[in-house]
């Protein structure tokens, strides 16, 4: 059939609230599509990628892979997987002397999707909108950056991504900062179901 060239891994779900009261099956459904996913989707790939010695495979995964999300304990660790998955694999790659294939993980913050905006009632999901909230178009502009200019890891917008990494960095600090940061999302959640039902 040829040869592959790209390869993108987009598909995401996402699920609210404490992971003490999320059943088998919810939790067997993050980690299929957001971790399994990404990962057989990032094998299948690399088959004939290697083979030809090329190709471009994009992780569309998560500011939530770079730091863990209250409410979304599941989503988070799901997205943690896919990203060290895609780094410890680039890094096999390189090892195994293949330097024509690059795995590239995009990190977006929130983006204005149906299953955002089905979370606008959502008390547990109020830490997505402390952000940056981003149209589909944006994101996929600087996704499709990555083409030219491979990276491990693209956070978009990089500043917010620089943040979190130092947030992650002193889990402790960001622990005693969390009020600020969940009534900023309460807030900002409450602005945009308004300005959606106004």
């Amino acid at each position: 059939m040829g040869s592959l060239e790209v390869w993108v891994n987009n598909a995401g779900v996402m699920s609210t609230g404490p992971a003490w009261e999320q059943d088998e099956r919810t939790r067997q459904l993050m980690l299929d599509v957001n971790a399994l996913g990404t990962i057989n989707g990032t094998l299948a790939a690399l088959e004939p990628m290697r083979a030809a010695g090329r190709g471009k495979i994009l992780n569309v995964i998560s500011m939530a892979g770079l730091i863990a999300v209250p409410g979304q304990a599941l989503y988070s660790a799901s997205k943690h997987a896919a990203i060290g998955f895609s780094l410890a694999t680039l890094a096999d790659l390189r090892l195994a002397g293949v330097t024509g294939v690059d795995i590239s993980c995009a990190c977006p913050d929130t983006i204005w999707t149906p299953m955002i905006e089905s979370k606008l009632d959502d008390p547990h999901a109020a830490a997505s909108f402390s952000g940056i909230m981003m149209r589909p178009d944006r994101v996929a502009g600087r996704i499709v950056t990555l083409l030219d200019r491979p990276r491990p890891v693209l956070a978009i917008p990089r500043w917010r991504g620089a943040l979190v990494r130092i947030s992650q960095s002193f889990p402790a600090l960001t622990l005693r900062s969390l009020g600020p940061v969940m009534a900023l999302g309460r807030a900002q959640q409450r602005r945009f179901r308004e300005r959606r039902r106004g």
